[in-house]
């Protein structure tokens, strides 16, 4: 399957900078990216801007929240036995971890669990729970984090029971409607708060707690790193009370109190900043590498670890599992590659092997997508011929939408919009490919499906300087919902040959026009697997902030490269 040409789109109105702009502290090029994310007035534009903790909403404007603290403070005031149920991700472990902290706080000590991806599969699976019950004994009261919307049938096993059921949860509802429960605090269920991670919800969980109760010692902020974590690791609109969080929460997470959290930043080379891009691609894959790697307790023991020796050791761990992870990924990948030539002119990808681990699956998913701008399935299909798979969607697709139109060909399936979750008989893979083939191509355009990169600005090498960094930042954190701009400049040359780093990374330096004197170093993520054109170049790119060795300086990180038009 041929990669498909992007597409370049300026996006909105043009903007032309100009040199008054080196020395104005609001220039117009943060004026422009604003009026780009349609923050008008002047009240949301300072809220955007700088996010303070007082203005974290009420907690009890999420749906059932009053009946969840009521049952939770019973709990605590009569003894009873709580469990904590979470996923294997790093929004499930961070949302265990929460609430264990919360609870802790007053005085209960909950056990909690989490399942293992290839034996129990997704959620409050019977299997998972019969575990549970073995290892943990059988609660009076269980809180399912990020998991448990769906999950109809186990709720009702577990009031058949006596144990009540409080799900803490941001996945969609299923077809089949609300389980059967004390209280589903999900956001999507109302009207408020419909972009929190799971995370999220717990920390609005315990705000409602510290609200209805308060701690003479416990405090609110201490959770902010965590849940800032698994909100950019779980990709959620960084728009709202998800940007307050991860503002303030990665301004702490450097000094975090959290051992398992300062071990995995040094781990991971760290150096007292925290940025969206550190969580999400060195802190975040790490945290989900056990899971994938089917020792998800192993992330939970590192976040709630108590010794800083245990806690490195656990971190090595977690690093040791990653890089196992990007072996098994770069092996599936080329696998799948070699299968997608008998789908050339397939408008998705739905591939499926017995040799695939899935606990990896939706990495190459997600890989591929990007790659080739299709919407995307990988499965990975167990010895009985039943497949487990994780999609990626493109914008337009919605893949929760493309599942209920094919589940009489699965077994079940869920998730998100972009992202989510089959499960399949080996024998319906093509019948679920065509089923999906016929979906896509029936609510999109062929024009619609061309990638394309969505550019904000021209600019020109001599602007980039650290002041303007500063001014920049100030749109931070970035994510889906605030996306992070992506520039453009015309007329750029290599000023040296390229350095050739490992995993196929190319590391640049360029200069804008054959006489340029600006030198800009750039990374190009992969470039190693692009046959580039002879320079001058067009380049599309981001900017961040990198310190190495004390030094602070700007880094151009390369999106895309033509031909200088």
């Amino acid at each position: 399957m041929r990669e498909s040409k992007i597409e370049w789109v300026i996006r909105g109105e043009s903007f032309q900078m100009d040199d008054n702009d080196l020395s104005d502290d609001f220039p117009s090029i943060l004026a422009h990216l604003i009026r780009q994310r349609n923050i008008a007035e002047l009240g949301s534009l300072d809220r955007f801007l700088d996010p303070k903790l007082k203005d974290l909403a009420d907690p009890f404007l999420l749906p059932e929240m009053r009946k969840a603290t009521a049952r939770i403070f019973q709990a605590v005031d009569q003894g009873q036995k709580i469990g904590i149920f979470g996923d294997y991700d790093v929004d499930g472990v961070t949302s265990i971890t929460v609430m264990r902290s919360i609870l802790r706080a007053y005085g209960a000590e909950p056990k909690y669990f989490v399942p293992q991806r290839s034996a129990e599969g997704y959620g409050l699976s019977a299997a998972a729970l019969e575990r549970f019950e073995r290892e943990c004994g059988t609660p009076d009261l269980l809180i399912a984090v990020d998991c448990g919307t769906s999950s109809i049938d186990e709720a009702a096993m577990l009031k058949a029971k006596g144990v009540d059921l409080i799900i803490l949860d941001h996945h969609e509802l299923g077809p089949r409607g609300r389980p059967e429960c004390v209280a589903l605090v999900n956001p999507k269920t109302g009207d408020d708060f419909t972009y929190l991670c799971a995370a999220g919800v717990c920390f609005k969980v315990a705000h409602a707690m510290l609200k209805t109760r308060p701690h003479p010692s416990y405090d609110l902020k201490d959770l902010l790193d965590i849940v800032s974590v698994a909100t950019i690791a779980d990709i959620v609109p960084m728009i709202g009370e998800n940007r307050l969080i991860v503002r303030h929460g990665l301004k702490r997470l450097p000094k975090t109190t959290n051992l398992g959290l300062r071990a995995l930043q040094k781990a991971v080379g760290m150096n007292g900043n925290a940025s969206s891009m550190d969580v999400g691609f060195r802190i975040g894959p790490r945290l989900n590498a056990a899971g994938r790697m089917d020792q998800p307790e192993m992330a939970l023991a590192t976040l709630m670890c108590e010794e800083e020796k245990e806690a490195a050791e656990l971190a090595a761990l977690l690093d040791d599992f990653n890089r196992e992870r990007q072996t098994m990924e770069e092996r599936m990948r080329r696998e799948a590659l070699e299968m997608m030539k008998n789908y050339e002119n397939d408008p998705v990808i739905v591939l499926g092997s017995r040799d695939w681990h899935p606990g990896v699956v939706g990495i190459v998913a997600s890989r591929l997508m990007r790659q080739y701008h299709r919407p995307t399935f990988i499965i990975s299909i167990d010895e009985k011929g039943v497949g487990k798979g994780s999609g990626r969607s493109i914008q337009g697709v919605s893949l929760v939408d493309a599942i209920d139109e094919c589940r009489p060909i699965l077994l079940a399936g869920g998730g998100h919009e972009m992202a989510a979750g089959i499960s399949i008989e080996e024998n319906q893979l093509e019948a679920f490919r065509q089923k999906f083939s016929e979906h896509v191509l029936r609510l999109t355009t062929s024009e619609q499906r061309l990638p394309k990169i969505h550019l904000d600005a021209e600019l020109n090498f001599e602007w980039l300087s650290l002041d303007f960094l500063k001014s920049y930042e100030l749109l931070q954190p970035f994510g889906s919902g605030n996306p992070q701009p992506v520039f453009f400049a015309r007329d750029v040359y290599l000023s040296r040959p390229p350095m050739h780093l490992k995993n196929k990374h190319l590391r640049l330096f360029l200069r804008q026009g054959k006489s340029g004197l600006n030198e800009q170093s750039a990374m190009f993520f992969n470039g190693g697997e692009r046959q580039l054109p002879d320079p001058p170049w067009d380049i599309a790119f981001t900017i961040d902030r990198n310190t190495f060795r004390g030094v602070t300086s700007l880094q151009i990180v390369i999106t895309d490269v033509r031909a200088a038009c």
